[in-house]
């Protein structure tokens, strides 16, 4: 509900809801849920990201000659240091390639977004608020 100083800005009239606009305020809701899932989705392979690091830093101090369990799936392999370090490498480059693909996904959603925000902003006003 608007207060009457928002009232007395935008003159009082009410702007009939066509089902154009209706799409649009649907299309921008389901934009803002799919937002915030690819943001949850980027701190989650942010945080895998900097476990591997981890891992990797903590490898450095490893003794080549022994073997080394690494996860694969529900299993666990003994293997050389260098393998588990090119493993470990290839699984970085993995984690880097889906977070870029992430990262275009959610400027795709912000910039139509936008659009939708611009579009709206200029039919309703102040009547209609698409803060997040």
């Amino acid at each position: 509900m608007l207060s009457t100083e928002d009232e007395a800005a935008t003159g009082g009239e009410e702007v009939q809801v066509r089902r154009e606009d209706q799409d649009k305020i649907n299309r921008f809701s389901r934009l803002n849920q799919r937002e915030i899932l690819l943001e949850e989705e980027m701190k989650t392979k942010h945080k895998d990201k900097e476990d591997l690091d981890e891992i990797s830093n903590e490898l450095e101090l490893a003794d080549e000659d022994n073997l080394i369990p690494y996860k694969i799936g529900d299993t666990f392999f003994k293997l050389t240091l260098p393998e588990v370090q090119t493993m470990l490498t290839a699984s970085v480059e993995r984690i880097d390639d889906e977070v870029s693909r992430v990262e275009e996904k959610l400027q795709e959603v912000r910039e139509e977004m936008q659009q939708l925000k611009v579009a709206l902003y200029a039919r309703f006003g102040r009547s209609i608020n698409l803060e997040t």
